[in-house]
C-alpha cells in the first residue's frame, strides 16, 4: 500500500496499537484518542516528511496530514487491525482534561465521521440556490428534486446519522441510538406534528401523559441526548441482564423507554434549548454584527490550529435547524481567503523552488477550504504571514457582520460558500457584502505579505557593544546558505526547536563552531548538540530524514562529555554516497536555547566556508 510505511511510522510514534483507544479523521487529520498521552512521541513524529504538524488539543492526538489523510487512515486502520465495530468508551467520569476539552473531543467524534458528506450536501444546496437564481433550473421541476433530494437526504434524517456516531461515541449500540433517531422522523411521527398545527388538532397522549409534538428532522441536540441516556440505560441492562437474555432485553428496553422518554422530555427541553442556543447568537450578533465577524475572522484559524472549531460547529447547525439560517458561517471565510492571500504571497515572492510549489499548492487547497498546507507548511513558520492573514480575516470578518450576510445551507468556508449565501428569494446586497468581505481579507493580506512578510535578509553588520568572541557561532562546514525557513522540514522550518541558518553543504567533514564541550551525540552521528564556554547551545542536524541511514556513511571523532576547540574535526559523512541513496544534505545549525538571547543574527553571505563566522547572538 502506498502509504503504509508513513501509517507504520505513525503507529510507532502515537504508542503502537494498544495504546490506541480509537482513531477517526477529518478534513485533513488524523484524530487519535490514546489510552496515554505521555507514550505517544509528538516530536519524533513531526520528523516524518509525510506529517504536516502534530497538534495535542480537546483530549485528542492530531496528526495533520493534508487532503491525502483519508489513505493515510486506511493504512493505519489495516496497520492496527481496527474496526468499526470497536466501541469508544465515554462518559462514565473517568476520562482525564477539562470539561470543555471533553466536550470539545465529544462534538468532534460525533461529527467527524461524515464531514465530507455533510460539507457535500451543503455545497450541492448552494449550487442549487445559484441554478435557480441564474435562471438555469426551476424550482420543483424534476432536475431539481432530485438534487434537492440529493443534497437533503443527510440533513433531514440527521437524527439517524446523528444516532449512530454519537452510541459509538457514548459507548453503546449505535444501532440502538440510531433506531430512536429513526423514530423522531418516522413518518408517523411527522405526520403527528403535521396534524397538532392544525387548528382544532387533537391533542395525542402516552400511557396518559400529553405529549408536546415537535418536527425533529434536521435537529442535532434532542438525538445527542436521547443517545447519552440510551447508553447508559444500556450499560445498566447489560449489567444486570442474564447473559442468555440481554443481546435482545437491553435493545428492548432502550427502545421502550427512550424513545417515549424522549418524545416526552428529552426532546422538548433540548428543543427549548436549541431555540435558547440560537436566540442568544442572535442577540450577540444583533448588538455587533461587525464585532463578531471580526472577532471570528481574527480567531478562527488559531482555532483551527488548536482542533477548537469543533465547539462551534454544532451551533452552526443549530442556526440553520431553528433560523433556517446562520451568519456565522460567512464570517469565517475571511478567515480562510486572508490565509489564501499570505500564501499566494508567498508563491509571488519566494525565489525558493519547494517554496514556491508549496505555496501554489497551499493557495489551491485553501481556495477549497483545506488552510492546514498554508498554515502549517509557510504562514505560521514565517510568523509574518499567518498574523497577517488573522489581520486580513478581522477586517473581511467586519466587513461580512456589517452586512448581514448568512447562509442558507451548511458547509465549510470556501469559494462554493458564495453559492451558499444567495437566500431564497434571490440575489441581494447581503451576498456582494460576503463576497467584499472575503476579496478584502485575500487582497490585504497578500499586500501586507509582500511588502513585510517574507524573511528579511541575513544582516551582516553586529549591533555595538555586541562582542564577536564569546557571542560567535563559526560554520561548521563549507557550502550554500539556506534560511531556515526554506529548510524542507516542518519542525526546523517553523523554529519550534530554535533560530539559526542552514547550510547544503559542499564538503564532508563536520567542525567544532566555538571552544566548548559535545553535550549530545546521536547514535546515529548524524546529529550533534554542543554548548560553548560562554552557555550557546547548538545542534547540527547533518541531513533530512538522515537518522534513516542508522549511522550508515557517518563517522564520529568525539564522544558526549568530550572537550572542543573551534576548528577541531567532530563528524565526517559520505556526501555523494548519501545523496545517491536519495537523502536531502541541507544541514540546520541551530540555537537551541534561542529564548535565552534577543536575537540570533546570520553574519555570512553564501557561499560560507568552514570556519568562518556564521551566526551572532545577542545577549
Amino acid at each position: 500500500m502506498e502509504y503504509q510505511d508513513l501509517a507504520n511510522d505513525i503507529l510507532a510514534h502515537v504508542g503502537g496499537k494498544e495504546n490506541i483507544v480509537s482513531l477517526v479523521h477529518c478534513a485533513t487529520r488524523l484524530r487519535f484518542k490514546l489510552k496515554d498521552n505521555k507514550k505517544a512521541d509528538a516530536a519524533g513524529l513531526k520528523n516524518n516528511p509525510g506529517v504536516i504538524m502534530v497538534v495535542e488539543s480537546g483530549g485528542q492526538f492530531q496528526v495533520v496530514i493534508g487532503n491525502h489523510v483519508h489513505d493515510v487512515w486506511l493504512a493505519v486502520r489495516q496497520a492496527a487491525r481496527l474496526t468499526d465495530d470497536t466501541p469508544e468508551p465515554a462518559g462514565d467520569g473517568d476520562e482525564k482534561g477539562s470539561l470543555f476539552g471533553r466536550l470539545i473531543d465529544i462534538i468532534s467524534a460525533i461529527f467527524t465521521p461524515f464531514i465530507g458528506i455533510l460539507a457535500a450536501s451543503g455545497i450541492l444546496k448552494g449550487l442549487l440556490a445559484l441554478a435557480v437564481a441564474c435562471g438555469w433550473l426551476t424550482s420543483g421541476s424534476g432536475t431539481w428534486k432530485i438534487w434537492f433530494a440529493a443534497s437533503d437526504a443527510l440533513f433531514y434524517f440527521f437524527p439517524l446519522v446523528l444516532g449512530y456516531t454519537a452510541g459509538k461515541k457514548f459507548g453503546g449500540s449505535p444501532f440502538i441510538t440510531m433506531a430512536i433517531g429513526g423514530a423522531l422522523v418516522h413518518p408517523a411521527m411527522i405526520e403527528a406534528f403535521t396534524a397538532s398545527q392544525q387548528p382544532g388538532g387533537i391533542a395525542e397522549t402516552f400511557l396518559g401523559i400529553p405529549v408536546i409534538w415537535f418536527n425533529y428532522s434536521a435537529s442535532v441536540i434532542p438525538i445527542i441526548l436521547a443517545s447519552w441516556v440510551s447508553c447508559w440505560l444500556e450499560k445498566q441492562c447489560m449489567k444486570w441482564l442474564p447473559s442468555s437474555m440481554k443481546n435482545f432485553l437491553s435493545p428492548l428496553i432502550c427502545l421502550m423507554v427512550i424513545v417515549p422518554l424522549t418524545f416526552l422530555v428529552i426532546g422538548p427541553l433540548a428543543t427549548q434549548l436549541s431555540h435558547l442556543l440560537a436566540q442568544g447568537y442572535q442577540l450577540i450578533y444583533a448588538l455587533a454584527p461587525w464585532l463578531a465577524g471580526a472577532a471570528m475572522g481574527a480567531l478562527w484559524q488559531v482555532c483551527v490550529i488548536f482542533g477548537l472549531h469543533w465547539g462551534l460547529v454544532p451551533l452552526m447547525i443549530n442556526n440553520l435547524t431553528v433560523s433556517g439560517h446562520d451568519s456565522m458561517l460567512p464570517m469565517l471565510l475571511p478567515a480562510v481567503m486572508g490565509q489564501v492571500g499570505a500564501a499566494l504571497a508567498i508563491m509571488l515572492r519566494t525565489h525558493d523552488a519547494r517554496q514556491k510549489v508549496l505555496a501554489g499548492s497551499s493557495v489551491t487547497a485553501g481556495i477549497f477550504g483545506i488552510t492546514e498546507p498554508a498554515v502549517y507548511g509557510l504562514n505560521l513558520p514565517l510568523r509574518r504571514p499567518f498574523i497577517f492573514g488573522c489581520v486580513a480575516g478581522a477586517v473581511g470578518g467586519a466587513i461580512v457582520g456589517f452586512s448581514n450576510a448568512h447562509v442558507y445551507s451548511f458547509g465549510f468556508a470556501n469559494v462554493f460558500t458564495f453559492a451558499q449565501m444567495i437566500p431564497p428569494g434571490g440575489v441581494d446586497t447581503t451576498l456582494w457584502g460576503g463576497i467584499a468581505g472575503a476579496v478584502v481579507a485575500l487582497a490585504l493580506s497578500c499586500l501586507m505579505t509582500l511588502v513585510a512578510g517574507m524573511p528579511r535578509k541575513a544582516q551582516t553588520s553586529v549591533p555595538a557593544g555586541v562582542s564577536i568572541g564569546e557571542n560567535a557561532v563559526l560554520a561548521p562546514m563549507s557550502g550554500n546558505l539556506l534560511p531556515l525557513p526554506d529548510v524542507p522540514d516542518t519542525t526546523f522550518a517553523s523554529g519550534l526547536l530554535g533560530n539559526g541558518v542552514a547550510i547544503i553543504p559542499s564538503d564532508n567533514k563536520v567542525i567544532a563552531p566555538f571552544a566548548g564541550e559535545v553535550a549530545s551525540l546521536f547514535q546515529t552521528k548524524h546529529a550533534i548538540g554542543l554548548l560553548s564556554d560562554s552557555g550557546i547551545e547548538v545542534l547540527i542536524h547533518v541531513g533530512i530524514d538522515t537518522v534513516k541511514l542508522d549511522g550508515k556513511h557517518f563517522t564520529a571523532f568525539v564522544n558526549i562529555g568530550d572537550k572542543v576547540q573551534a576548528g577541531d574535526l567532530l563528524l565526517e559523512f559520505d556526501r555523494q554516497a548519501i545523496i545517491d541513496v536519495g537523502f536531502d544534505l541541507v544541514t540546520p545549525i541551530i540555537i537551541s536555547n534561542s529564548d535565552s538571547y534577543r536575537d540570533v543574527l546570520t553574519v555570512a553571505e553564501t557561499p560560507v566556508n568552514a570556519g568562518m563566522p556564521l551566526l551572532i547572538v545577542v545577549p
